[in-house]
């Protein structure tokens, strides 16, 4: 049954769900990045886990939070070298992705902002009514999986299982993670303006 509020896991990242709240989120191609690297920023960031568990216990909830977002941090520095198929590169596949994006704008979810890069997708969006945000991202995966194997005439897995997911807390948080997300082509040097990159809110 999709959640809509509380602490769950999927795999490799805990997900914090908070009914009626704005979401950063992020979602990656399958071979995006090698799962070797994956594993080893998950034990490195384990090992500080448990170190920050052992020296400053009365405080493991906000380090906790911190290592995560660590985490996140160094897998999307990673995603903006583009490494693997990065078949969002091809236009046709690229557009797919932003309809699909926009596609229940207003009826299922609020899309505050979202930029679909070469290898990966990032969102900023608020589920509406009983829509979930695991059902909103299963959605737009699924459909988007789908059709791009069709063009590119192939099978498999496109999109990596797991999702990235952050409650977004305040109009600071807010701010951030919708400039973060639009100016991201620039970041990765793929424009020299946010408003330059065709498969962002930003050109819009």
């Amino acid at each position: 049954m999709p959640i809509q509020s509380g602490y769950h896991s999927r795999g490799y990242l805990p997900h914090l769900k908070v009914e009626g709240a704005d979401y950063f989120v992020t979602f990656r191609l399958a071979d995006s990045l090698p799962r070797e690297l994956i594993l080893r920023l998950i034990a490195q960031r384990d090992d500080l886990l448990r170190c920050a568990a052992h020296e400053r216990p009365d405080h493991h909830d906000h380090v906790r939070s911190e290592l995560f977002a660590w985490y996140a941090a160094e897998v999307d520095s990673l995603l903006d070298q583009h490494t693997g198929a990065a078949w969002l590169r091809d236009p046709q596949i690229a557009q797919l992705t932003s309809i699909a994006l926009s596609h229940f704008d207003g009826e299922r979810y609020t899309l505050h902002a979202w930029c679909v890069m070469p290898n990966h997708v990032h969102a900023v969006v608020r589920p509406l009514g009983a829509h979930t945000l695991d059902t909103i991202l299963q959605n737009w995966k699924s459909y988007t999986a789908h059709e791009a194997n069709r063009i590119l005439g192939r099978t498999g897995a496109f999109w990596q299982t797991e999702s990235y997911d952050h409650w977004i807390r305040d109009a600071a948080d807010f701010s951030h993670c919708v400039r973060y997300t639009e100016d991201n082509p620039m970041k990765a040097k793929l424009c020299a303006a946010p408003t330059d990159w065709p498969w962002s809110s930003a050109a819009k």
